[in-house]
């Protein structure tokens, strides 16, 4: 449970003035969810209050509680979480109140540790193609640029509300702005089944009537089945600890031996390293530190040759073969122009690699500073 914030026992205050004395009870927060819980067709419906003592905001969020428009709402900047809430499978739903400055607005589920499920509206963008978007977050970090498949073009409203809602299965999630269906996620991929939930906003949204429908526990098989990536794409690397990365320090002598574990790519062969790695600074956008992780792979030939090397990356990348650096690369968000997102894509760059008879070893040095720390490579 997050926060759990629940009284065990009333707290009884008294009034005494001169011509009477009145007892109050002030109702623990147990029994007022309660008073606002349905039960309809073996389902459980809640709404959870838009009050202080219900929410706890992240380390450098914040939340205001005001009445506005006729209805109890909450304006957070950054992460709210709900106290005592959990969820695994069933609907989430909300509004969000329309505007037309930048800004983000959604829900956060299945939260445990750093690892959750997120999906929200980038207000500004409606009528664009990235107007709403899903990301797992890894490690208190964003992978929006590793998934640009999970984004849809919605028309939102700029004044008045918008009705938020998503219908979360096991793996799978469908997402629903103003009743009409805008996008399903095929595979939800915190790896989390169950956990907390709250709302995400950047930049300052204001919410209202967040309820919350259980329909049972998410079921998935344990440990989750590794699909084998098509031929040629790299399934498996080895990879270094996250570290500090410092413009011209790295120097492979200092990386050759370093400790790694092997870790898997999805089947499509992307690495959502953040998944596996903490970094040394995280969850703070592009405040972030730099850092960096050696990612490495071993390609056997039976006959000297030259081989392409398919590959994308984010932020930034050196790629050494056989110990001697061929490419440096950076493909950050807004690195090239204002409108480049830094999204991955397996085609996006093609290296030759002279290759010697008999093992060769390539390491790709990934460094990272926010919005997804990936990488991706196939061998032709």
């Amino acid at each position: 449970m997050i926060g759990n914030r629940f009284k065990p026992d009333e707290e009884i205050i008294t009034h005494q003035s001169k011509n009477e004395h009145m007892i109050f009870f002030r109702v623990p927060l147990l029994i007022s969810i309660l008073l606002l819980t349905q039960f309809i067709n073996g389902q459980t419906t809640q709404t959870i209050p838009l009050q202080v003592d219900y929410w706890t905001p992240a380390e450098g969020s914040s939340v205001n509680f005001e009445s506005f428009d006729g209805k109890e709402t909450i304006v957070v900047n950054g992460t709210a979480f709900a106290n005592g809430f959990e969820f695994s499978k069933g609907v989430l739903e909300m509004e969000v109140y329309g505007n037309q400055k930048r800004s983000f607005a959604g829900v956060v589920f299945r939260k445990h540790d750093g690892n959750f499920e997120e999906v929200y509206m980038r207000i500004h963008k409606s009528r664009q193609v990235d107007a709403v978007q899903y990301t797992p977050t890894y490690n208190n970090e964003s992978n929006w640029q590793l998934y640009p498949e999970f984004q849809a073009n919605v028309a939102f409203r700029t004044e008045g509300w918008n009705l938020f809602r998503i219908e979360v299965e096991d793996l799978t999630a469908t997402l629903f702005i103003n009743g009409k269906e805008v996008m399903q996620i095929d595979c939800l991929r915190s790896g989390n089944l169950n956990g907390g939930i709250g709302l995400f906003a950047l930049f300052g949204n204001r919410f209202a009537n967040l309820k919350v429908t259980k329909t049972g526990e998410a079921v998935a098989k344990e440990p989750y089945p590794i699909v084998t990536p098509e031929k040629g794409i790299i399934g498996e690397w080895d990879i270094t600890e996250a570290q500090p990365y410092v413009e011209g320090q790295i120097d492979f002598k200092d990386f050759e031996k370093e400790q790694t574990i092997t870790v898997n790519t999805e089947e499509s062969g992307l690495l959502p390293i953040s998944r596996y790695l903490a970094k040394p600074t995280s969850g703070n956008f592009e405040r972030n530190q730099e850092a960096f992780t050696v990612a490495s792979t071993t390609i056997a030939v039976d006959q000297a040759q030259t081989r392409f090397f398919l590959f994308d990356y984010s932020d930034k990348i050196v790629v050494y073969l056989n110990g001697e650096p061929i490419f440096y690369g950076n493909n950050a968000f807004r690195s090239k122009n204002n409108q480049f997102q830094g999204h991955l894509g397996l085609t996006a760059n093609k290296l030759p690699l002279q290759l010697k008879k008999g093992f060769n070893t390539l390491h790709c040095v990934v460094i990272d500073k926010a919005n997804g720390w990936g990488l991706i490579g196939k061998i032709e």
